[in-house]
């Protein structure tokens, strides 16, 4: 099945021209209003059975014993999948031959890794029967200690941070750039561990029939989950049918197939019979990815010019013992700042924890609250305001590269967001403001930044004999409005309106559309529509072209234009015929035309492709509890063209928003002694929730890039965050007097 988005699920927003620029509401919005949108795990095959893991409560050692008789006692279980019992897997899951391949705990041994693997899987008649019975297995262990902290074990260097980024890099001098500054600064700064906690949990649904599998689980990267499913099998691609219409939230966390919903698959082969295994909210903490925690240490050199003379930026990050994966922390100083001599270094430990992964900027998100805050250290020691400071250290070129800038509106983001949120009043000093009720306000500035990144994607388009036109590709709509904007480029590229345009995606039997990734969904997969549309449009033009009885005969395609579901001659736009009339003269009931996206590699290697922005934030502090409340944003962005300022601003919304719990919320606590997460759930972890959501607004700087893609699009999922929560921790400072150095701020740290 795949999802098909027409006028019969969604208002019509009927228009002439092109949809592009418009702010049309959300297609699939009317669905999940009224709850026909169906998700993973609303699915339910007939003889389907329940699943349940039973997880690990240490943190490292052995199950020494499960009590699976007891467990296979009660009346609803119908198997429990152990190491014993597991079917084979053609894959061994700790191999890992690409970075985009993690290992995954699939029951291969008796070993723990981390608090919450798997151990066993229950399966039974009902959630409550399954539930019961993996409680009734009673884990017994050899337990080892728990290496837990940033200081829990001997540091070493990566050979790589990220996706392959080097671990250690440096231009200039640094050490004789700070010797030589007139004014210094040196100061560190701690993030937590953080998890993630979309609305949806991991979930599957899975099928066999014969080696044929069908599942329903949601994933962000469907051709990337298809491959790895078929390689751990044993079994082709195209024998893996997966369905993810719809994700409940991502953020990183469901780019990879994880190790639950492997284990949900194996599950279903051990018993013959459709499964559903959804994870409990505490079972999230561990298996599926998280930010790793870090300690960044920034070092910046000022001339008497308060121009930056040197920076250095060190980051000690975290990963599991088993596998690689490291948070780019201080990658995040390359981009920003002009400086004769930048070095970025990255430290790492490895803990008895789950493998960090890809968390909603991974690398930018981390770094920034650091370089931001160090950047308002080294404005305050230069006695200049913070804006002034950045605009002497405006960078027009990419400071680590040297690379020119596909294109960057940054000073125009400064002046609109600094003028909506009234900068020029704010006093240099902190501590000076206060309102009407006695409580202490703050005004802080942040940056934002993030990396204009593309994929590869396919998409195939159709135009029909009847006047319509089809556009499939295997996209993934996280809740964003991707399958909107989507609509409204396919509706372009086919010069059809978009009620005239059918929308098919959210399945692996579709062209594969990449990964929803790195905020580049838009650009890769967007390209592949807009590619496409172009040529199944050449197509018929080729057909209208070469036909004598045709008025556009003779056009050549480069001379025809298509607008309205019609093809006009570009030199005589009097002389034209609709697709409909093209294609019944051919004896056609349709034509199809196939497009791809992927980065231009001449322009990746000139150009630094960036989206930018600034944040200012306002704060109250109570002086006497020192309760912080943050009360107003202001950000503007420039990211490329806007396919839709609806959907655009909703995404600025939500990652300002993210700013704000990364900034005095989020914070994953471990018990020292055990190694567990003492507040895996949403009532003990704090996210930020109505009351703390503060007036936001997002403002849209214009910005034409002809060097990002055609399109000109740049992502703006992330980029929300990087500013945000360095706006924050400066205004708390700009309340108070008191620099934050440690995330999420405590309130302790302000009173102590």
């Amino acid at each position: 099945m795949t999802l098909e988005l027409g006028l019969n699920q969604q208002p019509a927003h009927t228009r002439q021209g092109s949809s592009i620029g418009q702010p049309l509401t959300r297609r699939d919005g009317f669905l999940k209003v009224t709850g026909a949108a169906r998700f993973a795990a609303d699915n339910n095959p007939p003889g389907m059975l329940y699943a349940v893991l039973a997880v690990s409560s240490i943190a490292r050692g052995r199950v020494v014993s499960l009590d699976v008789e007891a467990a296979k006692a009660h009346a609803g279980v119908v198997e429990v999948m152990t190491p014993l019992n597991r079917p084979a897997l053609a894959v061994d899951p700790d191999a890992k031959d690409h970075p985009f391949m993690f290992r995954l705990d699939l029951l291969q041994n008796d070993g723990v890794r981390y608090p919450n693997q798997s151990i066993a899987v229950v399966i039974a008649q009902t959630l409550e029967a399954a539930t019961e019975g993996a409680a009734l297995l009673s884990p017994r262990y050899e337990e080892l200690p728990a290496r837990v902290g940033l200081d829990g074990a001997k540091s070493f260097v990566p050979r790589g941070v990220g996706v392959g980024n080097p671990a250690v890099q440096e231009k200039g001098d640094v050490e004789a750039g700070l010797k030589s500054a007139r004014t210094r600064i040196e100061a560190t700064y701690e993030t937590p561990a953080q998890y993630h906690n979309a609305m949806e949990p991991h979930a599957i649904v899975a099928a066999w029939d014969g080696d044929r599998l069908s599942i329903d689980t949601p994933s962000q990267g469907l051709a990337m989950a298809q491959g790895r499913i078929a390689g751990l099998f044993g079994i082709a691609p195209q024998n893996v049918h997966i369905r993810s219409p719809f994700l409940g939230g991502g953020f990183g966390s469901k780019g990879m197939i994880s190790g639950p919903q492997v284990l949900g698959i194996l599950a279903a082969r051990l018993v013959g019979r459709p499964v559903k295994l959804v994870l409990r909210r505490e079972q999230m903490y561990g298996p599926v990815g998280h930010r790793a925690p870090t300690r960044q240490t920034l070092r910046m050199g000022m001339d008497g010019e308060g121009l930056l003379t040197a920076i250095s930026h060190h980051a000690r990050t975290t990963s599991s013992t088993f596998d690689d994966f490291f948070e780019p922390a201080a990658d995040a100083s390359h981009t920003l700042y002009a400086s004769p001599a930048i070095a970025t270094s990255h430290d790492a430990v490895r803990l008895d924890t789950g493998t960090p992964l890809f968390m909603r900027a991974p690398g930018e998100a981390t770094g920034s609250i650091a370089l931001e805050s160090a950047i308002d250290e080294a404005a305050h020691a230069c006695g200049m305001d913070p804006l002034e400071f950045r605009l002497r250290n405006y960078a027009e070129v990419e400071p680590m590269t040297g690379k020119p800038f596909s294109s960057k509106a940054l000073r125009e983001c400064y002046e609109q967001a600094a003028e909506a949120f009234g900068w020029a009043s704010r006093p240099l000093q902190p501590r000076r403001m206060r309102d009407a009720d006695g409580f202490l306000t703050g005004w802080g500035m942040g940056t934002a930044t993030f990396p204009a990144l593309m994929f590869q994607a396919e998409a195939r388009a159709v135009l029909r004999a009847d006047g319509t036109g089809l556009m499939e590709t295997g996209a993934q709509d996280m809740g964003q409005g991707a399958w909107t904007a989507f609509a409204q480029i396919a509706a372009d590229g086919l010069g059809l309106d978009i009620d005239q345009v059918d929308f098919r995606a959210g399945s692996s039997d579709l062209p594969n559309a990449g990964i929803a990734g790195g905020s580049g969904h838009t650009a890769t997969a967007g390209m592949a529509i807009h590619n496409a549309g172009a040529a199944v449009i050449a197509n018929l033009a080729d057909l209208a072209t070469g036909d004598e009885a045709s008025p556009l005969f003779g056009a050549g395609n480069e001379g025809v234009v298509a607008r309205g579901g019609r093809l006009y001659r570009r030199d005589d736009e009097s002389r034209g015929e609709s697709y409909a009339e093209i294609l019944v003269r051919a004896g056609l009931t349709e034509i199809e035309g196939r497009g791809k996206g992927a980065p231009d590699p001449a322009s990746q290697e000139t150009y630094a492709k960036h989206a930018h922005g600034a944040v200012f934030a306002e704060v109250k502090v109570d002086p006497d509890l020192g309760q912080i409340r943050v009360t107003r944003l202001v950000g503007a962005f420039a990211a490329g063209r806007v396919i839709n300022p609806r959907l655009v601003r909703s995404q600025y919304y939500g990652g300002m928003i993210w700013g704000v719990s990364f900034a005095l919320h989020e914070e994953a606590v471990t018990d020292r002694r055990s190694g567990r997460i003492q507040n895996a759930n949403l009532a003990d972890y704090h996210v930020p929730v109505n009351a703390d959501v503060p007036s936001v607004e997002a403002l849209l700087v214009h910005e034409d890039d002809p060097y990002v893609n055609a399109l000109g699009i740049k992502g703006v999922g992330e980029i929300g965050i990087t500013g945000t929560a360095g706006a924050i921790a400066n205004a708390v400072w700009h309340a108070t007097g008191v620099r934050p150095r440690r995330f999420p701020i405590r309130i302790e740290d302000l009173l102590g």
